[in-house]
């Protein structure tokens, strides 16, 4: 069940692509797409069927989403250079964590931290708080946020072998 209701958050961005940005359509997919995001661990939890595959198709799930998100917002945007700057160094280090992962674990490696929780809830918000806070203010708030998760999520990533080899 869990995994259909992630399922459903491919879709809902899917759709994405074919509505209007910041339009009722939009908003409305966009929504549901959230709330799919909020429940699909619960419902994984509650139903014990939490699994590696369900994992790995949420952290899918969630990149679909934001790069639909990311190709229909960014075009009708206009962020400032300094916030584009910032945002490209937060994903050189979560691509920098992603390639460690790869190297010390042998595995993809991303990490369900409190942060990258919050990093997260407040990417979402965002867009629903454009009509009311300038976008410098929001997006130096979620860019550091984001920026703490990643530099949380590496240090993770690469201590999480040396600490359990004892």
């Amino acid at each position: 069940m869990a995994n259909i209701i992630t399922g459903c958050r491919i879709v809902c961005s899917l759709f994405l692509l074919f509505v209007p940005a910041f339009s009722p359509a939009f908003f409305v997919l966009y929504l549901v797409a959230g709330f799919t995001d909020m429940i699909d661990g619960i419902v994984a939890r509650m139903t014990n069927s939490v699994s590696e595959f369900g994992s790995r198709l949420d952290t899918a799930a969630d990149t679909v989403f934001v790069v639909i998100c990311m190709i229909k917002l960014l075009p009708v945007l206009e962020i400032p250079l300094w916030l584009c700057i910032w945002i490209g160094v937060i994903a050189a280090i979560k691509v920098i964590n992603i390639i460690s992962g790869f190297i010390i674990q042998k595995k993809y490696a991303a990490k369900h931290t409190v942060l990258n929780k919050v990093t997260g809830a407040a990417l979402f918000i965002l867009p629903l708080t454009l009509s009311m806070i300038d976008l410098k203010y929001s997006g130096s708030f979620v860019c550091a946020i984001a920026l703490f998760a990643a530099v949380e999520e590496g240090h993770l990533i690469r201590t999480e072998n040396h600490w359990s080899r004892g």
